[in-house]
């Protein structure tokens, strides 16, 4: 339990939960509809990979919600200031994506752990450091499928690199996605580096090979 030196009613900490919240909150809607754009332009796996994200997004907001949960019905008034990225370019959504996640990483939840210890409060402070940890993780995947698409090698490896089908989860050793997958059917956009793949490391890890 917290052996808090600041009344948590009145704290900062109290306030920065809900700006976390409604953070969290934004940037799973945000990559819902981002995942909505990666299908209508065919790109399957991309879409997945959002959608993925978006539900890690939700799991986030809720844990700090309950820490709100003895103030049910009231209101708790913030300030704060979030990114409107309204885009329909893939590249630029995965590339807004990652600052957003990398933002949160290095300043905002930062702050928001820094501010919980001097108030008191060490265990939300170690799960805003742990979930900044994960945004971390999410910021850098976002940046590395930016990457991926800028230099048109999404489905292109220099070296022979395991793919997986996400949609039957076949996986295929060589330089390229297949065009189609051998069981299923389903279009070279199901397919992912097995290193890039957020559902788990088969391989035992590492980082992912171009």
């Amino acid at each position: 339990m917290d052996m808090s030196t600041t009344d948590f009613k009145c704290s900062e900490t109290k306030k920065n939960l809900m700006r976390a919240f409604a953070g969290e909150s934004l940037a799973r809607n945000r990559y819902t509809f981002a995942a909505a754009e990666c299908e209508r332009q065919g790109y399957q796996a991309l879409k997945l990979m959002f959608l993925f994200t978006a539900n890690q997004e939700k799991e986030h907001a809720e844990l700090y919600y309950k820490h709100l949960q003895d103030f049910a019905g009231e209101t708790v008034y913030v300030e704060g200031g979030y990114p409107a990225e309204h885009r329909k370019n893939v590249i630029g959504m995965l590339r807004a994506a990652a600052q957003n996640e990398l933002t949160e990483y290095y300043d905002v939840y930062r702050r928001f752990e820094e501010k919980a210890k001097e108030e008191g409060f060490p265990q939300i402070a170690e799960q805003f450091q742990m979930i900044r940890e994960a945004d971390r993780i999410h910021g850098e995947r976002f940046a590395r499928f930016a990457d991926l698409l800028e230099q048109d090698r999404l489905f292109v490896s220099d070296v022979a690199t395991s793919w997986m089908c996400l949609n039957c989860g076949t996986v295929l050793e060589d330089t390229n996605a297949p065009l189609s997958c051998p069981t299923c059917h389903a279009s070279q956009d199901f397919f992912l580096r097995l290193d890039l793949v957020p559902y788990g490391r088969l391989n035992g890890g590492g980082a992912p090979r171009d």
